[in-house]
């Protein structure tokens, strides 16, 4: 039993230590192959406060045409990635934003990556609070009592086999929130205020996987004026977002189905129209049924869709999909 549980807990330890490796190497990726610069967020930020970042495109703000925002699913990754599953079981291209950055930067698009997990850093904690933790519960004595003890008994076990995945003793930390990207959702609407509503382009376009779709609603309604203006198209990738629980208005409903698509997962060929239940925008075949995979696999017809909204919009045409077949039809596609 104790060798299954150090194996678990060095596995664990391993997990984590290649995670760390995985992120700080694509952030590397992101500056020197595909040139993008970081940006320190708050913008305002002290030194002294928790701190956080994005990055961008030396020309994201100014590029006057085009600017492509991407946004990942919830969960461990970071900046810049779609899944580590994928980065550590397949390759860079399928499980980072690499491709869709580099494809960007030849079409003239300008960039921006959110990091909407990164909302809070982990200090450790001082013996003042360390103290104060254990002292102010208010419980009766006799309870205080019997709860230290299993407290200490569970203490030892752990202490007996953190000796071996770890020489030095585990502090005790308390996370620190980001000012004003403390979730997700507040990380969008923070970059949205100082950055993408600020830059100069005319045409918008994000590209949200799967929580990123959620934040983008909420991003909606909460900006739904400077969206509809700023932002010509949205591909959405196995996006979970909801408009009855986020309770999405009704005019963001019909402006999603004329200017949003969803690439979900599915077992039909790519771009296959695929029936939903909820009254918000189309949802095509990403191709694949593997949710990690969706952003990959539907890479090339993102940017058509792309393509076909700013010619749509510059016609004054909107480039919603067709219903003739069973296959969405558009006219690079």
């Amino acid at each position: 039993m104790s060798h299954h549980l150090n194996f678990l807990i060095l596995w664990k330890d391993l997990s984590t230590f290649l995670m760390k490796i995985i992120t700080k190497y694509v952030y590397e990726l992101l500056q020197k192959e595909c040139h993008l610069k970081k940006v320190t967020l708050p913008v305002d930020a002290t030194e002294s406060e928790p701190k956080s970042f994005i990055f961008m495109s030396e020309d994201a703000l100014t590029n006057p045409d085009k600017l492509l925002v991407l946004i990942h699913g919830n969960g461990v990754v970071r900046a810049g990635q779609w899944a580590r599953r994928l980065i550590i079981n397949k390759d860079l291209d399928s499980g980072t934003q690499m491709p869709y950055i580099k494809r960007a930067a030849e079409e003239g698009y300008g960039v921006i990556v959110l990091n909407p997990n990164e909302n809070y850093i982990e200090v450790e904690k001082t013996k003042a609070q360390v103290q104060l933790s254990s002292d102010s519960s208010g419980e009766p004595a006799e309870k205080r009592e019997r709860k230290d003890k299993i407290q200490k008994e569970t203490k030892k076990r752990r202490d007996f086999y953190e000796k071996y995945r770890n020489p030095q003793k585990e502090k005790e930390t308390v996370q620190m929130c980001i000012r004003d990207n403390g979730s997700p959702e507040e990380h969008a609407i923070y970059v949205w205020d100082h950055f993408i509503s600020q830059s100069a382009a005319e045409n918008v376009f994000f590209v949200a996987h799967s929580y990123g779709g959620l934040a983008f609603v909420e991003l909606m309604i909460q900006r739904e004026a400077e969206v509809k203006n700023k932002v010509t198209a949205v591909a959405l990738t196995d996006s979970i977002h909801n408009v009855w629980h986020q309770e999405a208005g009704k005019t963001i409903r019909e402006w999603m189905r004329e200017n949003c698509c969803n690439w979900v997962s599915s077992s039909e060929p790519l771009d296959t129209l695929v029936e939903s239940m909820l009254p918000d925008c189309p949802r095509v075949s990403s191709g694949t049924e593997r949710h990690e995979l969706t952003s990959w696999k539907s890479f090339p017809s993102i940017f058509k869709f792309f393509s076909k909204a700013m010619d749509a919009k510059n016609n004054s045409v909107k480039p919603t999909p067709t219903r003739r077949s069973n296959r969405i039809k558009y006219e690079e596609l």
